[in-house]
């Protein structure tokens, strides 16, 4: 099997899990859910992350092979993630697990999937405050991100600024291109709060990253005095020169996330 290959499905060169692996089948039709039913690399990445976690934690405990696994395993499971991860990572986490699960009982390496009568934990948005992420919860989403697209970049770049900046979804709205800059050889933002104040703060390295790619990808570097972050004509990739409102930001957010959660990618 080609290192390439086991790249593409775990992102190291060692292979699939040993308990994924116990026959030449299984180790097949486990490659094949992430090569063939899973498309995009940053939800290949954050399915893999969450099947690779799954399978140390069952490693550590030495609970059995593959076919022993049961729903009592996966509830446990559940319980274990909830005490580091915030509730939609643990969510993304299940749903990556039964994904794979049903994956392996269509192809006739299990007679069911344990996962399938697990419940995650609830989760509910309050309406009307600026979506506060946990650090992994953060990194989940944007991972889920397909950057390939300029409403993909444009995403990404607005949920990290919120992210790293703690910023209010009104005065990331109001950003414009020249508030992005560099001084000292380090990228600086500047948020425009309530009351007219300007607060400058140097740039996380992934939030640079991710703001110069929006910048270039959109092509918005000749327009600095255009908003940052513009809405989208339609389904398009092409965005326009107006400024996304709030509820613009936060119907993306809920998009995203749903996405991210799902294992389903949209521009």
């Amino acid at each position: 099997m080609s290192n390439a290959i086991l790249k593409v499905t775990s992102g190291v060169d060692s292979g699939p899990p040993a308990l994924f692996a116990p026959d030449p089948a299984a180790s097949k039709r486990f490659i094949e859910f992430f090569t063939a039913n899973i498309r995009n690399p940053n939800t290949r990445k954050a399915y893999a992350r969450a099947v690779s976690d799954f399978a140390a934690w069952w490693d550590e405990n030495r609970l059995g092979e593959l076919q022993d696994i049961e729903p009592v395993h996966f509830a446990t499971y559940v319980e274990t993630l909830q005490r580091r991860l915030s509730a939609p990572s643990v969510k993304l986490h299940l749903a990556a697990l039964r994904m794979l699960f049903d994956w392996l009982v269509v192809g006739q390496v299990l007679k069911m999937n344990p996962a399938a009568a697990v419940r995650g934990p609830k989760h509910s948005a309050k309406k009307g405050k600026t979506p506060v992420l946990a650090a992994d919860e953060a990194r989940a989403l944007l991972d889920s991100i397909d950057a390939g697209t300029p409403i993909g970049l444009r995403d990404r770049a607005l949920i990290a600024a919120m992210v790293y900046t703690f910023g209010r979804v009104g005065a990331v709205t109001k950003m414009r291109v020249e508030d992005v800059y560099v001084q000292g050889r380090r990228t600086w933002i500047r948020l425009h709060e309530k009351g007219g104040k300007d607060h400058d703060m140097p740039a996380h390295h992934s939030l640079d990253e991710y703001l110069h790619a929006h910048i270039n990808g959109a092509a918005l570097a000749g327009d600095s005095k255009g908003v940052l972050f513009r809405t989208s004509v339609g389904r398009s990739a092409k965005l326009t020169d107006r400024a996304m409102s709030q509820a613009d930001v936060y119907r993306m957010i809920a998009r995203r996330a749903l996405a991210a959660q799902d294992g389903v990618v949209k521009k």
